[in-house]
């Protein structure tokens, strides 16, 4: 049994070459650790760096995300991964060398490394995104029966949002590795103005399940100059009652719909929901957290935090707030409880009604 402690004890003094590896959009920060440079997640121009012995704990800080204590939470942050996925992929490298082609990027010399502008990584994602979502159809067209299985096996049963693309074969790569061609979900995710910023991808097999790869949810990466901070997927809103709900993953938000017959937006994942902007439309705001099990790193659980944290702002705002957990224990061997297990479990009738909604208080 794969243990975080022995994974752990392996990486000491190699998390540098971990990071470049497993997150290479860091790899600008671990050429110098003096040197400060734009965030790998929102951008800007210099917010972020790594500590001058990351090789030892793989600690890194961004002024305006916060201070990542070790590698695994440099790595979840990064690329928007569990704790599950980050430790397989950290002891696949430590323990299993030869499965990636692992060069101490930070230590190569400036004259080997290609020189690429801004303006240059800004048109080729861009091209990269317009030319997946081009490739992309509506799922209720007659190809797009993995995605309506897939939805179905989850316990939907509502419409699905014409928000929510579905592309035939999309190429998955593990790292530089292509590992093969898949069907997938697409959704937008936009930034605090309503501007397309990435794509958020679900990778599924033809039969509706999710694919047999590392990490069949992935976010594509976006270009340098756009911020990704505060954005959200957002789906039809009822902008005139100014009632809105803000849940984490994608099948949540659905989920929530359905229970709830109210609009609902989604963040992809817990860092992204705290820090959520509300549209200016918004009066008020009701989270539907997810209920995680403790962990080192999140003594009160990553999605209750996250949610506490972003109704706390959204207070600050002044706009009306509110964070609802589901009700009941979390299964044995499970790491969370969200509001589609409510939907699977209980139906419509473990949902709030809009009455009960419009009298919640404040967390």
């Amino acid at each position: 049994m794969l243990k975080a402690e022995d994974v752990k004890k392996a990486a000491h003094g190699r998390w540098d070459n971990i990071l470049a590896s497993v997150a290479p959009q860091l790899q600008p920060a671990l050429k110098d650790h003096r040197k400060h440079v734009p965030c790998p997640v929102h951008g800007g121009t210099d917010g972020f760096r790594v500590f001058k012995d990351v090789e030892i704990n793989g600690a890194t800080v961004c002024n305006t995300c916060g201070f990542f204590t070790d590698g695994f939470a440099t790595i979840m942050w990064a690329n928007g991964w569990d704790f599950s996925t980050t430790l397989k992929e950290v002891a696949r490298y430590v323990l299993l060398p030869q499965s990636y082609a692992a060069a101490p990027v930070r230590h190569l010399p400036q004259s080997t490394k290609e020189k690429v502008t801004d303006e240059e990584v800004i048109t080729k994602t861009r091209k990269s995104l317009n030319d997946v979502w081009s490739k992309s159809i509506g799922c209720d067209e007659k190809d797009a029966e993995p995605a309506r299985l897939y939805f179905a096996r989850r316990g939907i049963s509502i419409a699905i949002p014409e928000e929510i693309r579905f592309h035939k074969s999309l190429s998955y790569f593990d790292g530089d590795k292509k590992m093969g061609n898949f069907p997938a979900l697409l959704v937008m995710i936009s930034d605090v103005n309503g501007n397309p910023v990435t794509i958020h991808r679900t990778y599924l097999t033809k039969e509706g399940k999710k694919a047999d790869v590392t990490s069949p949810k992935k976010m594509m990466p976006y270009p340098p100059n756009l911020n990704i901070v505060g954005s959200a997927i957002r789906f039809k809103a009822d902008t005139q009652s100014g009632i809105l709900l803000v849940a984490e993953g994608l099948e949540t938000a659905l989920a929530v719909m359905e229970g709830t017959n109210l609009p609902v937006w989604c963040t992809g994942n817990a860092h992204l929901l705290e820090n959520f902007v509300p549209p200016g439309w918004a009066k008020q705001i009701f989270v539907f957290a997810d209920k995680d099990k403790p962990s080192q790193q999140h003594p009160k659980g990553h999605g209750q935090e996250a949610a506490t944290r972003l109704v706390q702002r959204i207070w600050g705002m002044g706009i009306k707030c509110s964070a609802i957990v589901p009700a009941g224990a979390i299964h044995e061997g499970e790491k969370s409880l969200d509001w589609l297990d409510i939907l699977n479990q209980k139906g419509k009738g473990g949902f709030p009604s809009l009455t009960a909604i419009k009298v919640v208080k404040a967390a």
